[in-house]
Formats: structure tokens, C-alpha cells, sequence
């Protein structure tokens, strides 16, 4: 990915710390030139970890300079300890960037329970400083992974009147379900925005993203989203309720639409990205509730994982999602191989088409209810083998 689409006005870096046993890069550092106006989306778990404690209510004061990340240890059940060990590597990273604690962010990922250690911070820190540059956001992606199999970038840009860059960074693979994933997601835009524009795009745009995904059913203490605009690009200010502020949304939309996608294709020893849509609902909600009935389901996951057509899972997903239905009028298909109408099977032929679409590493599936014209879709991956391997052997 070139650096020209890289949002004016941040920097990045990146070092293996020896958090992580493995050697690989575990901390990694974002920091904006200037405060940056800022919004953010947090976990909905009830057990939440040090990080988001320290962070949410400095993102919800509305700027943020900095970001530091780890992989390798959540510091989530940690205590007191953990508190205080997040405050105290947040206060080295103010010392070293001669910034105020109050405009850093601090995101941890890895795994829950475990002392943080704060050495490999606080020898880590100044080497991070030393080493901002712009090219190195990749590096940043790269050491949020945990049990990722690749790192998670998007980029959109604007030109002509409004012209700005951005820049999404993220990582999940496992413990991902809707009400935000196990993830971590950062968006950084040279825009200038309205904080008001930005604490409301945001929401929306995690609702169609990462709100709208699920691999495992799972969600985890220190899930969080931050969007920073530091306006470097010093285009007119976007306001809400205009045809810029429109056109803003439609690329976060897309940015973290393509994230939460590589996160569901990343799903822990998933072979497979599924999209569920459901259309024909009467209602928004009825369509969604339907959509993430199917998408979480450990039978419809697996047929997925086997190559089966088994569309009596589906519509059984659908029955028990608690929207009402008439079973007599849906249908439902494989991208564009109809399987069962008016709730009906089409019989071994049409299986066997749907059976070669199954193979294929992506497809969606559509529900048609027949009762309005409203729809909703999630994402999904299937349940393999190596999902149970992989998560086994995760702290070994």
C-alpha cells in the first residue's frame, strides 16, 4: 500500500518489545501532529479491562493525540495492578512525547488474567518515539495481532472541493460476534469534521461493520474503535447534515466494512466468507435479527465448513430467531442458486448446483420472508476444525 494514501499529519511505529514469547512485534504507537478530534465505540462486555477504563473516558472528552497498542497480554482481570500499570506506561509515554496524559489512548490485546509486564514498556516507549515515521502503519497493524493469520488495513479518499485521506487499522480473528468483536480498530482521517458529525458517523458505521459480524459467538473485555480527525488536510470544515457529511460516511462505511470482512476471513481456521442477507422483512429489525440468527449459528456454520446445502438449518435459524414468519413463504438461495421456495425443497438438482457454490471461498446467502421490503445482512465465516485446534492450544 502506497504511502500517498496515507491521511496527512500522523505518524507511526512499531518494535518487538518481548511482550509476546515469539519475538514478533507486540507495541506499536499512532500519533497525530496535532489533537485530533475523536469518537469511539467500546466493548459491551460487563468485565472490562484496564485499557478501556483509562481510555473511554479521554476519547469521550472528545481529543486524542496518541495511541499505544499491544499484543500479547489484554492487562483485562488484572486489579488494581493493572490499572495502575496502565497509568504508569501511559505517564512514560507522556514524558517521552512531551505531550498531557489526557490526549493518550492506550488499546491492549492477548490474553486475559496475566500480570502485565511493564519493562518491555517502559524500555520500549522511547525506542517507539525515536522511531515515528509515516511509512510505518503497516508495522502498527502488524503488532495488534494476536492469533490473526495477516493484518487488517483499509484506506478511502476524497477529492476535488473536499479533498482528505483514511486509514483504517484492525485485528481479529477469534472471539468475534456482534456488539463489537474481539478487535481492535483505529481510523484516522486529515479531515475536518464536527465532533458531532463524528460521534454520531462512527456508531453507524461499527453497526453495518463490526457490529454485523460474527465467527465464533464469543465477545472480549478490551474491544474498542477510535476514530481521530486531525484535520491536516485543511479542506472546509464537514458539517453535519450535508451532502460532504454523506459522502464522509459512505467511505468510513466502506473502510470498516472491509476490515470487519478480512476479520470474518480471518476467522480462526475459517476457509470460508459468508454474507447472510436477509430481504423481504418487514421491519429493519426483523431483517437484522434473522441475519445474525443465521450468522451465529454452530449448525449452519459447520454445513458451511462441510460443503452442505443443508438450507433446513437456515430457515430452522430463522424460525428460532423470534421474528414472526410465515414458513410457507420463504426462500431461500446460494448467490444465485434458488434451494427451497415458499419453504419448499426444489429438490436434488438444485442442491447439487448449491453444493458447487459451497466450494467456493466466498457466496451469500439470501433469505427472502416475503412480508415488507426491508433487509439487513451480517458476515460470517464456518466452524472448522482448526477453530477447536487453535483455540486449545492458545495459551500453550
Amino acid at each position: 500500500m502506497m504511502n500517498e494514501n496515507i491521511p496527512a499529519g500522523f505518524r507511526f511505529s512499531a518494535i518487538a518489545s518481548g511482550i509476546r514469547k515469539s519475538g514478533k512485534l507486540d507495541l506499536g504507537l499512532i500519533v497525530s501532529d496535532s489533537p485530533a478530534d475523536c469518537a469511539g465505540v467500546f466493548t459491551q462486555n460487563k468485565v472490562i479491562a484496564a485499557p478501556l477504563l483509562l481510555t473511554k473516558p479521554r476519547i469521550a472528552a472528545g481529543t486524542c493525540q496518541a495511541i499505544l497498542v499491544n499484543s500479547g497480554n489484554a492487562n483485562a482481570c488484572t486489579g488494581a495492578a493493572g490499572l495502575q500499570g496502565a497509568e504508569a506506561i501511559l505517564q512514560c509515554l507522556s514524558e517521552q512525547l512531551q505531550l498531557p496524559e489526557d490526549l493518550l489512548a492506550v488499546a491492549s490485546t492477548g490474553v486475559i488474567g496475566e500480570p502485565l509486564p511493564l519493562e518491555p514498556f517502559y524500555a520500549g516507549i522511547p525506542k517507539l518515539t525515536e522511531s515515528l515515521s509515516v511509512t510505518q502503519f503497516a508495522s502498527v497493524a502488524e503488532a495488534m495481532m494476536t492469533t490473526d493469520a495477516f493484518s487488517k488495513i483499509a484506506t478511502a479518499q476524497e477529492s476535488g472541493q473536499q479533498e482528505y485521506k483514511i486509514l483504517g487499522l484492525a485485528k481479529g480473528a477469534g472471539m468475534i460476534h456482534p456488539n463489537m468483536a474481539t478487535m481492535l480498530g483505529f481510523v484516522l482521517t486529515d479531515a475536518r469534521i464536527t465532533p458531532e458529525l463524528l460521534t454520531s458517523a462512527l456508531p453507524g458505521a461499527v453497526q453495518k461493520s463490526f457490529n454485523s459480524i460474527s465467527v465464533d459467538g464469543d465477545t472480549s473485555t478490551n474491544d474498542m474503535v477510535l476514530l481521530l480527525a486531525n484535520g491536516a488536510a485543511r479542506s472546509p470544515l464537514i458539517k453535519p447534515d450535508t451532502r460532504e457529511a454523506e459522502i464522509f460516511c459512505q467511505h468510513l462505511d466502506r473502510v470498516l466494512l472491509d476490515l470487519a470482512k478480512m476479520i470474518v476471513r480471518d476467522g480462526e481456521g475459517a476457509t470460508k466468507l459468508v454474507q447472510i442477507k436477509v430481504v423481504g422483512a418487514d421491519n429493519e429489525v426483523s431483517a437484522r435479527t434473522a441475519a445474525r440468527s443465521v450468522a451465529t449459528s454452530s449448525l449452519v456454520k459447520t454445513a458451511f465448513f462441510g460443503e452442505d446445502a443443508n438450507w433446513g438449518r437456515i430457515i430452522a435459524a430463522v424460525g428460532y430467531s423470534g421474528i414472526d414468519i410465515d414458513q410457507n413463504r420463504i426462500d431461500i438461495s446460494f448467490n444465485q442458486v434458488p434451494v427451497a421456495v415458499n419453504g419448499l425443497a426444489l429438490g436434488a438438482e438444485q442442491e447439487a448446483e448449491a453444493t458447487k457454490v459451497l466450494q467456493l471461498d466466498e457466496f451469500v446467502v439470501t433469505i427472502n420472508l416475503h412480508a415488507g421490503d426491508s433487509e439487513s445482512s451480517y458476515y460470517t465465516s464456518d466452524l472448522s476444525y482448526d477453530y477447536v485446534k487453535i483455540n486449545a492450544d492458545y495459551r500453550t
